[in-house]
């Protein structure tokens, strides 16, 4: 059982905007020990194959910069891993988006991870919303685009199953322990877009999975907040 915070409490969560000078979206999220550099940037073009749409697009890119982690990381982003998290981070924030109201325009979001200490992926999400939601604000303030595009909040979070308890935002050393993990990603207005879950041992019960939906709403209802207190909302 954990002893420094409950088993449905968040680790102390901090934001920072504009952490960076370099772009119009630039966010520090530190969860805990966990601190990802989230960055945004507007490019008036789209992929080849969007050309002539008239829709946008909205695209990430992650990784973990070699001392974020006690063992060096290897400057590498074709690994399975980091692809798989880029394109859910990018899932994440489209599905907030709209993309025909941002015209031929693209967003490319950066998650650089500082130091990992778990849940680096919904951390990323959460920060990227902010980050995303500064640049396209920018964008509309420069004339790029006639209106704000996002529809909605995005935050994400993880959750886990322990012999006696469904433990919210885990950290790594919980994150290798626990008999169940998840990555939860919702929107403000409390839909679902991703849930990544797996059983590491014995299989888990659908009344767990109602558990474990139930307390990672509530993280991220929290999450909400803050981005929300973050931009002044």
């Amino acid at each position: 059982m954990r002893e420094d915070r409950a088993v449905d409490e968040l680790r102390q969560t901090k934001i920072t905007r504009g952490y960076t000078d370099m772009t119009p979206g630039s966010v520090l999220i530190e969860m805990g020990r966990t601190r990802v550099l989230c960055t945004a940037s507007v490019e008036q073009s789209v992929p080849r194959w969007l050309k002539d749409t008239g829709k946008g697009w909205v695209t990430a890119e992650y990784s973990m910069l070699p001392g974020s982690s006690p063992q060096r990381i290897p400057r590498t982003t074709s690994s399975g891993r980091v692809k798989e998290i880029q394109r859910l981070i990018g899932r994440a924030l489209r599905a907030v988006v709209d993309l025909e109201a941002m015209g031929e325009v693209a967003v490319r979001v950066d998650c650089d991870v500082l130091q990992a200490d778990g849940g680096t992926r919904t951390a990323s999400i959460t920060g990227a919303w902010i980050a995303l939601h500064d640049a396209l604000t920018d964008a509309v303030e420069r004339g790029v685009m006639e209106s704000h595009p996002i529809k909605d909040h995005c935050a994400a979070v993880s959750v886990g199953v322990t012999s006696d308890a469904v433990l919210l935002d885990l950290e790594y050393t919980e994150d290798i322990s626990v008999d169940v993990d998840f990555n939860v990603v919702m929107t403000g207005g409390g839909d679902l877009v991703e849930v990544q879950g797996t059983a590491e041992g014995d299989p888990f019960t659908r009344k767990q999975l109602d558990e474990l939906l139930d307390v990672a709403h509530k993280g991220i209802n929290e999450l909400l907040g803050l981005q929300k207190a973050a931009l002044g909302l």
